[in-house]
């Protein structure tokens, strides 16, 4: 089917939704199942595999959607909803190009799946070390989010068109032959683009200032493999102003106490959402913190006279396998101080630094 006969609108939920294939609708990076209709792979049996990938890999589960439950048509053209989650990021921009795509052409291409295996790199915090962050897809659309600045629908509604323009640029220039993984030239002569990069440039000052106010601590966190224990630096920073803070982070060896490049990753915004991430490359993961996290959650909230309707979220899926842990929907009533402490008593401390 041709793109231009499909009419598309589009629905942002919030993370975690547990939701139903439904007649003329696709849902993407959200949905907790992995089922034609719903592509998704924050569940405990899914693959290890981004929903990017997993589209690539199935793309039955996109086509048998439309085929057996196909969207309404009128005069020829294709109505489709497609349900993601708010402030959609690379995984989930890729997978609607991915899907809207295969809708209109039947099979996954060279090009498409050289999106997909990218946008899998992406979402397990796992682009090469070596890699010049400037001139990475990744870095460059994190560059052109900062630009939207508008209420939430609208953005989510912003970053989808950015993301789409900016999915089919790559794919175009795979079509035509071009590395898309690292490739300055890439990108080069087109104003929008250079700007973007030098603005992932500047990041690095930003994330030198975030650094010069950040705590830094070493503990001991469980391997993924086996019984043991590896000794792991970490960052806790709050309101950090570097917007690809993670992938400085994870390269610095100057910084980090070990000189490794941290390899534990704490923010906090606005003290309500908190995200820890470990570094895949590192081989450890934050198995049971979460849990521990839950029970002094429920317990603040029951002495506060607080509901407790959402819970933090662990990574319990095969492709973060408790590498990520997220804050409750409704944001956490722990203090810093608290989540901290846990983190520390769980990774059984060795040391700590404080600026």
């Amino acid at each position: 089917m041709n793109a231009e006969k499909m009419e598309i609108t589009y629905q942002f939920v919030n993370y975690g939704e547990d939701l139903r294939p439904a007649k003329g609708v696709l849902i993407l990076d959200v949905g907790m199942k992995t089922v034609p209709g719903v592509i998704d792979h924050h569940h405990s049996e899914a693959e290890v595999e981004c929903t990017a990938s997993l589209i690539a890999k199935y793309p039955n589960l996109v086509l048998d959607h439309i085929r057996e439950s196909p969207a309404e048509k009128k005069e020829d053209s294709l109505k489709l909803r497609i349900v993601t989650h708010r402030l959609p990021d690379f995984d989930s921009n890729s997978s609607i190009f991915l899907a809207t795509k295969l809708i209109e052409t039947g099979k996954i291409n060279s090009s498409m799946d050289k999106i997909a295996q990218y946008a899998r790199m992406v979402d397990s915090s796992a682009l090469p070390k070596d890699i010049d962050l400037t001139c990475t897809p990744h870095s460059i659309l994190r560059s052109l989010f900062t630009e939207i600045k508008r209420g939430e629908e609208e953005s989510n509604r912003e970053r989808v068109r950015e993301g789409l323009k900016f999915m089919n640029f790559l794919y175009s220039k795979s079509e035509e032959g071009h590395e898309i993984l690292e490739n300055k030239e890439l990108f080069s002569g087109i104003d929008r683009y250079g700007l973007a990069m030098r603005k992932v440039e500047d990041d690095y000052f930003s994330y030198l200032s975030d650094i010069s106010r950040a705590r830094k601590i070493i503990l001991y966190l469980p391997l993924i493999q086996g019984s043991g224990k590896k000794k792991v630096d970490g960052l806790i920073i709050k309101n950090p102003q570097s917007f690809i803070l993670k992938d400085w982070a994870q390269r610095d060896r100057e910084n980090s106490p070990l000189q490794e490049g941290f390899g534990l990753l704490v923010t906090n915004f606005w003290n309500k959402r908190y995200i820890l991430g470990v570094d895949p490359e590192k081989e450890v993961n934050l198995r049971g913190l979460g849990d521990l996290l839950n029970e002094k959650e429920a317990e603040k909230r029951i002495n506060t006279g607080k509901p407790f309707t959402f819970r933090w979220y662990d990574g319990n899926c095969p492709f973060f396998n408790f590498r990520i842990i997220d804050s409750p929907l409704d944001g956490t009533k722990l203090s810093q101080e608290e989540i901290v402490n846990t983190l520390l008593s769980f990774g059984q401390n060795a040391d700590s630094k404080a600026p």
